[in-house]
């Protein structure tokens, strides 16, 4: 998995990892932040959400094009600076009347103009560093591993923003609601962490640009203007068709912040005791990842040296485990972002077990092409709704009460965790099919010349399903059961749909 790859994947998926911590402790508390501090009703606050989301993904597009011609490490180093002062300019407390407004439409403009410029083109500058024959069979591992970096900063921004908030209000005595901004600042900090490592790795990555303005690179000219118009339409004809597809992947997957969240918030337990309270402490997640990755590395391993050093991380992991499970006291609080630390986890625990049976299925010629894959996900993302549809039923219905013209939403159950954190195991199952393979995918079909503007519309497809990400928020309040149904009838369709057009989809894979 991690062998024979080129340096630069490293400290790309390092930068990319600082930047995705802040990112998402941000998004780990903004829907809650926009109800508690701005008193929003769910459909109003959803729709914020999603818009937001829809811009972050969409503006990658405009941020391709411009490295097309500009280059794509002028172009990133550009994109962090603008996301910086966007998270600077949402840390400041400025209230809860229309300049607080205001200034936070501000820098949400911001961080999504940065992100344009920032995310997609960071990608394709991974995918340019296999473009060689030394490298080019390593590239669906490479995204894989640099799929799992982002989720490695994904994992600790909730407990981040927990703690950073809960801080603000028991020792510096802010209200919660500006407590809010104290995890917004987290993003100004992990921005610096990353532009650190994006600057000094430089060398590492200095072939990765790709061409630039001020110097095209004649061959790669050359090359792009090989492919006949015909392969050309097909590749883009391709592209379109999985584009349309994970549409409705991105509208169901990033309810994780939404209405996932909202009932994490009004129908989850908000304590637990007991072993299922370990699983609310990052670091035993973290141990836990650590015990996957030296019992993979005990049997990979090609010396005894490597194996001897595996076996007393893992059992050193299983150790610290078995201490904190027998010191476990009283209950752990159960806050409703917490649970948006577990889809990380478990892709970032998943991913050499996924990588594991794909290399098996490979060396057996059995191993299903990337368009494959992707349907699968779909249909994996439709059993997770279902398990959801199935344990909400009799739940009622959500609702919420005015107090001073204001919504104040009520608390309706407490179900165990364990269904929210059961639909996240399923969920990550989908992405690990889906997410990273996509993108492989458009980086390996996207014609040369257009390589940019290609995975800006991979980009493009998942803002749109993220600004459909509101239309549950909008539902909110409909049984509970229907809701989830109809997410995993979106996400079956879907999976329909591309198993209808898997031919024209493996002529190019």
């Amino acid at each position: 998995m991690f062998e024979n790859q080129p340096k630069g994947l490293y400290t790309l998926a390092l930068a990319n990892t600082g930047e995705r911590f802040g990112y998402y402790t941000m998004l780990a508390v903004f829907l809650l932040f926009l109800q508690d501090n701005f008193q929003l009703e769910t459909s109003v606050a959803s729709t914020i959400y999603s818009s937001f989301l829809m811009f972050v993904y969409f503006l990658p597009l405009f941020g391709g094009i411009l490295a097309d011609k500009f280059g794509y490490k002028k172009m990133v180093t550009i994109g962090i600076i603008i996301m910086f002062l966007g998270y600077a300019l949402l840390s400041i407390p400025a209230g809860h009347g229309d300049i607080a407004y205001v200034a936070m439409y501000g820098a949400l403009a911001l961080v999504c103009l940065g992100t344009g410029l920032f995310k997609g083109n960071l990608q394709v500058m991974v995918g340019n560093l296999y473009e060689n024959n030394e490298y080019s069979d390593k590239r669906d591992a490479a995204f894989s591993i640099f799929y799992m970096a982002i989720n490695i900063g994904a994992l600790f921004a909730p407990t981040a923003a927990i703690k950073i908030m809960d801080y603000a209000q028991e020792s510096l005595g802010f209200t919660k609601a500006d407590s809010y901004h104290f995890a917004f600042g987290v993003a100004c900090v992990s921005l610096i962490v990353s532009i650190l490592i994006y600057y000094f790795g430089r060398k590492t990555y200095a072939n990765a640009d790709g061409k630039t303005a001020a110097a095209k690179n004649e061959a790669e000219k050359e090359v792009a203007q090989e492919l006949p118009k015909e392969e050309t339409k097909a590749r883009i004809v391709a592209l379109g068709l999985v584009f349309a597809v994970v549409i409705f992947f991105w509208m169901a997957f990033h309810q994780n912040g939404n209405t996932l969240t909202l009932f994490a918030r009004d129908y989850t337990a908000t304590s637990s005791t007991g072993l299922e309270s370990m699983m609310f402490n990052v670091w035993n997640l973290v141990l836990v990842a650590v015990l996957v990755y030296g019992l993979f590395a005990v049997f990979q391993s090609k010396t005894s040296k490597g194996k001897g050093i595996a076996g007393v991380v893992s059992l050193a992991a299983i150790g610290v485990l078995v201490y904190n499970y027998f010191n476990i006291s009283g209950e752990t609080k159960v806050d409703a972002p917490i649970f948006q630390q577990f889809n990380p986890f478990f892709v970032v625990a998943l991913t050499p077990v996924s990588m594991a049976i794909f290399g098996f299925l490979n060396k057996k010629g059995k191993e299903p092409k990337a368009p494959t894959k992707i349907a699968l996900g779909m249909l994996v993302a439709a059993v997770a709704y279902i398990v959801m549809s199935l344990c909400s039923f009799g739940l009622p219905d959500p609702t919420y009460q005015l107090v001073d013209g204001k919504p104040v939403y009520d608390h309706m159950a407490d179900v165990t965790p364990n269904i929210l954190v059961s639909t996240y195991l399923i969920l990550t199952f989908a992405e690990l099919l889906l997410s990273p393979m996509g993108i492989s995918f458009v980086s390996k079909v996207a014609p040369p010349k257009y390589k940019g503007m290609m995975m800006g519309g991979w980009f493009v497809a998942t803002a749109v399903g993220n600004f459909l990400v509101a239309i549950p928020g909008w539902l909110w309040g409909i049984p509970l059961w229907i809701l989830w149904l109809l997410l995993a009838g979106l996400c079956f369709l879907s999976y329909l749909f591309i198993m209808s057009q898997m031919k024209k989809l493996n002529k190019v894979a």
